[in-house]
């Protein structure tokens, strides 16, 4: 009986030492590379025949454990290395997007074959959004023709819904804006998802996630300007594209305004201390100061708090240098919004009477003199 006790323990190694090797081997992507790899060589370029197979092959094989590998294969024909080569000791398909025709029909067709594995395979879309990423930081590792269809095919996947538009996030790696990678592709993303999408879809994909703010980080620091990045997409044929970046810089140069003069309005800081001297510089022609006067009524409509305040603001302002008598009077005899009209209007009518006095009296003096 002691004998049988002393040999358990040895027992217990040898069978923990071969499940160990037997885990080893079952958790072992190469293999699931060769199943793959075989099954598409099978199908050939019939896209049709690999969506099958990639259908039947995921109640075989594990695409949840593997599915880097699986993304890797079918992007670029095999495993990638860090930075995008493929690795050396593989075997590789002849199918795969790299090796694809370079046209919107065919990135269309790949766009299905992803589609369709996704939505049959829910688990995979976290896995494909990481695949994805991770394709965008190894995008100095392709080709340009290989960065092209990736990029068409983004485009087309972001506009199907597919992926979020949180994937951008890669592009602004520091090195890949360095060298103008980033611009490059999102030039042909873009275009391929305005191909598929209105720009109203595409910007609400890019709010949804913060992104929509955030378009000038495609290029370098000093670079980094309104007017850069309208000439650039502009003349790539996405004025579309500009035109949204720069309404975006407006809102948010707005809000921040808005921000900063409620925030220094309920500290009770002195008026002459609120950005006047920045709105002047913004204000240098009539129409920015009849803009300016319209979104001031426009917050003080929308923030109830300022409704009272519309006065104080103009006149400030007014004193400032930053707004003109002849904008106040042209907001107050015919531009103003319908919003608040009655309210502000009387709010306005001592000064305005004020400022067309001392206008008539200005011109009086002036024909005095002469």
């Amino acid at each position: 009986m002691s004998n049988q006790r002393q040999q358990k323990p040895t027992l217990t190694g040898q069978r923990f030492k071969t499940r160990k090797r037997d885990e080893k081997e079952r958790f072992d992507p190469s293999q699931f590379q060769e199943s793959i790899i075989q099954g598409l060589n099978q199908t050939g370029t019939d896209l049709e025949a690999v969506a099958k197979f990639l259908d039947a092959s995921g109640a075989k094989l594990d695409y949840r454990r593997y599915a880097e590998t699986l993304f890797d294969i079918l992007v670029a024909g095999g495993m990638l290395a860090p930075g995008g080569t493929l690795s050396d000791d593989v075997t590789c398909t002849e199918f795969c997007l790299f090796k694809a025709q370079e046209d919107m029909e065919t990135m269309q067709a790949y766009a299905q074959v992803f589609n369709k594995l996704i939505r049959r395979y829910k688990y995979l879309e976290k896995g494909f959004e990481e695949e994805i990423k991770k394709l965008l930081l190894f995008l100095k590792g392709f080709t340009e023709s290989e960065r092209n269809k990736l990029a068409m095919l983004t485009g087309i996947l972001l506009a199907n819904g597919n992926l979020s538009a949180s994937i951008l996030n890669s592009l602004f790696n520091e090195n890949l804006v360095k060298e103008g990678v980033s611009a490059c592709f999102a030039v042909k993303l873009f275009k391929s998802w305005l191909s598929e999408k209105d720009i109203n879809s595409v910007s609400a994909s890019l709010r949804k996630v913060g992104m929509d703010n955030r378009l000038m980080e495609l290029f370098p620091a000093n670079k980094r300007s309104c007017e850069h990045f309208s000439k650039y997409f502009t003349d790539a044929g996405l004025k579309e594209l500009s035109d949204f970046a720069r309404n975006q810089q407006s809102i948010g140069a707005r809000k921040e305004l808005q921000k900063e003069l409620q925030e220094q309005m309920s500290r009770g800081d002195p008026l002459k201390d609120q950005y006047s001297p920045l709105l002047k510089a913004f204000t240098s022609q009539g129409l920015s100061e009849l803009t300016l006067l319209l979104k001031i009524q426009e917050y003080c409509y929308d923030n109830i708090h300022f409704m009272k305040a519309f006065q104080k603001i103009v006149v400030l302002l007014y004193k400032a240098d930053v707004l003109s008598e002849e904008a106040i009077l042209k907001w107050y005899n015919e531009a103003h919004l319908a919003k608040g009209k009655s309210v502000f209007l009387e709010q306005m009518k001592k000064f305005v009477e004020w400022l067309k006095n001392a206008e008539e009296e200005s011109e009086s003096e002036e024909e005095e003199a002469d």
